[in-house]
């Protein structure tokens, strides 16, 4: 029995994008909500990359928080994207896992 072919260019058509998906769930772009998932979506991927570079260092998130000044539930929500991050925290975070802020 022969496969049907698949027509791609009328799916990609009528399947909507990620970014459509998105616009449907929180708003468009310049919107209040849509402004608030994207601040949540930062603070989760920021939190994803400290969380991964802490385990890199073998460091515990007690040891993390004790070399900055801060308690370790302070890092657990950072680490799960709960709390906004201000830049004075996030570069003393950074120098404590030795990584470098590049701007461009």
């Amino acid at each position: 029995m022969a496969r049907p072919k698949l027509n791609l260019e009328k799916i990609k058509k009528e399947l909507p994008t990620m970014n459509d998906y998105i616009d449907n769930h929180y708003g468009v772009q310049g919107t209040p909500e849509r402004e608030e998932f994207n601040a949540k979506a930062l603070a989760f991927y920021y939190g994803e990359l400290i969380k991964e570079k802490r385990k890199e260092k073998h460091l515990t998130q007690e040891e993390l928080a004790q070399q900055i000044g801060k308690n370790r539930a302070y890092i657990a929500r950072i680490e799960q994207g709960k709390t906004d991050l201000q830049l004075s925290n996030f570069m003393q975070i950074i120098n404590a896992l030795g990584l470098s802020l590049q701007l461009k």
